[in-house]
Order: C-alpha cells, then structure tokens, then sequence
C-alpha cells in the first residue's frame, strides 16, 4: 500500500500516523510539504518552494485564495513527478494552504482523508471574542469568510474529514459534517507522564524541582488569542501573595494566529510593559521555544499550569500537561470545556485576570487539596487521548489499513 501525506509543515499532526506506517513494511510513504517540513527515516519528502510573489493587483478578498493557487501548482508539480508505483492508495492531507486543490484530480482513485482543524466564522469563534480587540467591519468579515474556499473545495473531493475534537467538527458547516470524524492525534502518554525527580534549569543555572512553587504557561507565540495578555495581568497578585513563586512563560514573541501587534512592538513586551513595574520581574522567566523533552521537565515540575484560549483550536500542550498531571487553571471556553471540567482541572471565565490569580494562589497554597484533579486529569488523558492504544489504531482503522504491529519510539522535536 502507498500513502501520501501532504502538509505545508510535515508531519505536522501526521507525526505519530507518519511514522507508524514507515515503520511498516507494508507500507511505502511518500510526503509532500514546503520548505519548512522535515524529514523523516523511511519516508519519502518532496519539498516545494514558493517564490515571493506580489498580488497588489489582486482583489483583497482573493489574495489569500491567489497564495493557495500558487501553492497547489507546486503541489501538482511534485504529485505529478512521483512514478506510477508510487500512486497514493491512500491521501492524508491538511487544507489550510491550499494543497489539497489537486490531489483529487492527479489521484483519482485514492481514498482521502483531509485534517478538518477549523472553519472560520464569526459565530461562537475566535473574531470578535475579545472586545479588547474590535473586529475589523463588513469587508473583514468577507474576507474572513473566503478564508474558507480551500477547505470547502477540499470538503467537497475528500473521503473522509477528521476534526481533533467535537468543537472543532461543529465549527464546520452543518453539510459536511456527516463526512467528519472526530478523532485526536493523541499524545504518547508513555512520555508525558509524571516524574517526581524532574529538574528544569532556568537560563540563570538555577535549578526547578517540584518542590519548588513553579507557574507554567504555555503557547506557540504569546499573543491575545492565546490568553497572554490575561494571564500577565494575573501576574502580579500572583507574585505579591505567592513571594517564592517562579513562572515560566514558554513560547516565541511572533503571532501564529491572531492579529498583528502595532507596528514595531511584540505582544510579549507590549503586555509585559504594561506589568511590569507591579511585579518582580527576576521570578518571571521567558524561556522561548523548548525542546520536547525540555517542554516535559517544565510541565513535571509545574505547581500549577495556566491554559487560556479564544474559541479556536485546542492546543497540543493542554493536553500533554493533563497528561503529565498538572493542575490546570484553565479558561472557560468552548474548546477547552470539551477536555477541562470542574473534576479534573479548575475552569476560570477568560476576562477575569483577578480570578485567575485567586485560583492560582489557591493553588499554591493547598497544593494538598488539588491532587485528585492531577489524577483525574492525567485519567481524562488515558481514556481519551492515548495516542499508541486510542487514536492510532483508530486512524489507521478510518484509513482502512490493518494496524501495525509496532509503533516507533517517539523522537524529540521543538514544542511550545
């Protein structure tokens, strides 16, 4: 059997699937991704690029669709290269760039599966959640909504869809959502587990043990969308109740998702600027991206871990500090009501930075008093998110390939 993956940055969320089936030797695996997607042992990668281009001249609502055209020709340059014993039997691919747009027209025969992460809209999701930060009027909206051409277009050619959670599935439209399964790609919960004995060394040389009062906070890049601005404006009650306090703030100072900062700023320094004269910035340590095994010691020695989010796709790490045991402080909000509840984690209303701190001291208080929802949230994980004896064999079930007998030792990557 041949399987293609195509995702702009392999493997992205096909790592684990990815790696399982280039472990078997049933299975020939064939990938195609930008120039930012890795390389992985027995696994074919054919990298495109995508040159620079200027459409000014293209309608504002088009531009985006204009990029995605530009990528798909890569795509079909590269598909149309592979040689006929290499035809995918199988297509798993993500939509967001505009890659899938040809799959179905080289492969006609392949079952397809399409990685459905998110539909945007304006109901009950991330644009116009914060009034911090006002939506941008009628043209934005439009423009918001032509995002969504590839993923329809792709709705339409595929096989199958797969939304990591049940949220992210309904934020689809009602038509197609008889076509989605929700499955994660789960996490390996024989990494991301408990240990006692963790240490993280800050960047200082002093070491962080979990005897240690240790604050954790999580996200790809420390923007709004992913609740920066709230948690730094718990920081300083925080701090001023909690004098042995240490934080570690993980995460880049770019935007992933959200909109920009004014021009010449980072959100970082920007919320950071607005606090900082209220805290003592010396137990405050940004650390930046991590390693995995890294991101795992600072999640084992967490006292306490705060996940803040718009209503917009779950993050991996949530779920990999449910899996270590953390007690999450977490903001109440669509996405995360799905694996957060009051009997494995601690939900707080996302615009109330007081509350936050209140739980959060709370925490590190009666540190005692919280141990049943570091049980409960690593048995949530278990149950749910098990990503060697759960959601891999179900994957491989969607995609119809009989499971493989051996699932390859997971290998360390950059996370936040």
């Amino acid at each position: 059997m041949n399987v293609l993956f195509v995702h702009n940055n392999f493997p992205g969320q096909f790592t684990h699937l990815a790696r399982a089936l280039s472990t078997d030797e049933r299975v020939k695996v064939v990938a195609i991704g930008s120039r930012t997607a890795r390389a992985m042992p027995n696994v074919k990668l054919l990298k495109y690029s995508l040159q620079d281009s200027d459409v000014a001249a293209t309608h504002p609502f088009a531009r985006r669709f204009d990029l995605e055209c530009r990528r798909a020709e890569q795509v079909l340059y590269a598909a149309a290269s592979l040689p006929s014993e290499l035809a995918p039997d199988v297509i798993v691919a993500h939509p967001g760039w505009g890659e899938t747009l040809p799959l179905r027209s080289v492969f006609p025969r392949a079952r397809f599966l399409a990685y459905c992460e998110f539909f945007y809209g304006l109901d009950g999701r991330d644009v116009g959640f914060d009034p911090e930060f006002p939506e941008t009027g009628i043209d934005g909206h439009v423009g918001l909504h032509l995002k969504n051409a590839a993923t329809l277009l792709t709705l339409a050619d595929c096989n199958l869809g797969i939304s990591p959670t049940a949220w992210q599935r309904s934020t689809f439209p009602k038509e197609y959502r008889n076509k989605i399964e929700i499955l994660h790609e789960g996490v390996d919960i024989d990494v991301a587990k408990a240990d006692p004995d963790a240490a993280f060394r800050l960047p200082s040389g002093r070491m962080l043990r979990r005897s240690d009062e240790v604050i954790t906070f999580v996200a790809r890049n420390l923007e709004p969308l992913r609740g920066y601005h709230i948690f730094m404006r718990a920081l300083p009650h925080i701090l001023a109740k909690r004098p042995q306090a240490q934080v570690l703030i993980i995460g880049s100072d770019g935007t992933s998702y959200g909109m920009l900062p004014p021009d010449g700023k980072t959100w970082k320094a920007l919320f950071l600027d607005e606090v900082a004269a209220k805290m003592d910035t010396r137990r405050v340590h940004f650390v930046g991206h991590l390693k995995h095994a890294d991101f795992l010691r600072a999640l084992q020695v967490s006292s306490a871990h705060i996940y803040l989010t718009y209503p917009f796709v779950l993050s991996w790490s949530l779920v990999e500090a449910m899996s270590v045991g953390c007690t999450v402080i977490a903001s109440d909000t669509a996405p995360v009501r799905e694996v957060i509840g009051p009997e494995n984690g601690i939900p707080v209303p996302f615009f109330e930075p007081d509350t936050l701190a209140d739980r959060v001291v709370e925490v590190l208080a009666h540190p005692q008093r919280f141990e049943h929802l570091r049980e409960n949230a690593r048995r949530t994980v278990e149950e749910k998110f098990d990503m060697r004896r759960k959601c891999l064999p179900e994957m491989l079930k969607l995609l119809q390939i009989a499971p493989v007998a051996k699932i390859a030792p997971k290998r360390k990557r950059a996370r936040a």
